[in-house]
């Protein structure tokens, strides 16, 4: 790498990867760039977290027990500084609030640290007021546009929901008969979205609701083990299906929309990816984990 500038591979084919096992049809977005390293040719090692926005991409590079940003724009990408936190051993997600601060689970520890915009650790998540039992155990995390906190409490299976500053404001248990719910997620409408890896479902929760109905039937013919989803502003839901190596898109009624890459190690391909964001530029970040990589697209409207 030459300054700041990150190796980009472009292309200007739209790639189509229809799904036979859907009648619906597919989803039309280009592959425009891949990370693999930071501004000092220091390549990435199984990143497991993404972050984006309009501004900036931040990346958890999990087994490099670090955080790299970069800015995008106009399909040139900038590298920052690497962001070294003594207190984040190995993160595997990250999140922006919409103040520009930087939340990041660490899978070792099972806690949330909270990040300055520059990167700078101010402390981490802690929870006040919750109701019995107190007793948590976080698996993920959401931060809706009002900076409201989604926790995933594996431990007593509900969402915890908590005001900006960590308070307790409400809480949704799981649904009846979930399987192993691995994520969560709220759509621009407030709705909160669950993700069961086992039953390969997504469940849903009206903003205000204090219980979870199913928004799909089981997908266990067309997804091997969904591990992570999120939502874009349009309302369209991805499904990261880690084992299958793929994105699976589908619509706010739980209908399918299309499928984004597949397995393999060329440009564009995915392999055992972990989380991915949405901007609201339609660019898609990926953490291509088992390829060492973060690929970025560019959704076709």
């Amino acid at each position: 790498m030459r300054g700041a500038l990150i190796n980009i591979f472009l292309t200007a084919a739209v790639l189509f990867f229809p799904v036979s096992a859907f009648s619906a049809g597919t989803v039309k977005y280009m592959h425009v760039l891949t990370i693999y390293s930071d501004e000092k040719d220091m390549g990435l090692k199984n990143p497991e977290g993404v972050a984006c926005n309009e501004e900036r991409i931040i990346v958890a590079d999990t087994a490099n027990q670090r955080f790299l940003q970069f800015k995008l724009e106009d399909r040139t990408l900038t590298a920052g500084a690497e962001i070294i936190v003594p207190q984040v051993t190995y993160p595997v997600l990250v999140k922006f609030n919409a103040k520009g601060e930087i939340f990041a689970l660490d899978g070792k520890q099972r806690r949330i640290a909270r990040l300055s915009p520059e990167g700078s650790f101010t402390g981490y998540l802690e929870p006040s007021g919750i109701p019995s039992p107190a007793s948590y155990a976080i698996k993920s995390f959401e931060i809706d546009k009002d900076n409201n906190i989604y926790v995933l409490d594996i431990y007593s299976g509900r969402v915890i929901v908590l005001n900006p500053d960590g308070a307790y404001r409400a809480h949704v248990n799981f649904p009846a008969g979930y399987g192993f719910i691995s994520d969560v997620t709220v759509d621009f409408k407030g709705n909160i979205l669950l993700l069961d890896s086992v039953k390969s479902m997504v469940y849903t929760a009206a903003k205000g609701a204090d219980v979870f109905s199913p928004l799909t039937e089981g997908m266990k013919e067309q997804m091997r083990f969904p591990t992570s989803l999120t939502t874009d502003d349009r309302g369209r839901i991805y499904l990261v299906d880690r084992n299958g190596s793929r994105i699976m898109v589908i619509g706010q009624d739980g209908s399918f929309l299309g499928q984004m890459s597949e397995l393999g190690w060329k440009e564009g391909l995915l392999n055992y990816p972990s989380q991915m964001c949405v901007n609201s530029k339609g660019e898609v970040v990926v953490a291509d984990t088992n390829n060492s990589r973060v690929q970025i697209f560019k959704l076709i409207k």
